[in-house]
């Protein structure tokens, strides 16, 4: 299940869905990224005042929709989701859910990493930092490319 959304979700909520009625499941992990207050800068850290995330509606869920579809094949999964915010959050705020069950915890831990790994470098998401300085986009990191890429290297 994926979903592409302006709101806030109910981590507790998400589990029971995708969990109800499914006594297959035996494993259920999870990850939740937040908004923090700070940023690497040249200079060190910079404050944050709040992120706006933005996206391309269609292309973004069909990509999103490709990740996921990938994590099925390599891995036996009862369910999957994944949540992604868009908009102005501020630190505290959550951005994205991606959780996964499996009849078994590695089946469950392995994909949910791989989801949260590709999501970060594949899907169409542009994020802009308020600092005091002014906006700034959120460049590529190389341990994003590293993580995926370890992936990439196991298919």
């Amino acid at each position: 299940m994926i979903r592409v959304q302006a709101e806030d979700f109910d981590i507790g909520a998400e589990f029971a869905r995708l969990t109800a009625d499914n006594r297959n499941i035996g494993g259920l992990a999870s990850f939740v990224g937040l908004v923090r207050d700070m940023a690497p800068s040249r200079t060190g850290n910079a404050p944050i005042g709040a992120m706006t995330l933005e996206h391309y509606p269609g292309m973004t869920e069909k990509k999103l929709a490709e990740i996921e579809a990938e994590a099925n094949r390599r891995w036996p999964l009862e369910a999957s989701l994944i949540i992604h915010r868009y908009g102005r959050l501020e630190p505290g705020d959550r951005i994205v859910l991606v959780a996964t069950a499996s009849a078994h915890r590695q089946a469950a831990l392995e994909s949910c990493q791989f989801l949260i790994d590709w999501l970060k470098t594949k899907a169409p998401f542009w994020k802009l930092e308020e600092t005091p300085s002014g906006g700034q986009w959120v460049d590529a990191r190389d341990s994003d490319d590293a993580a995926a890429k370890r992936w990439a290297a196991e298919s």
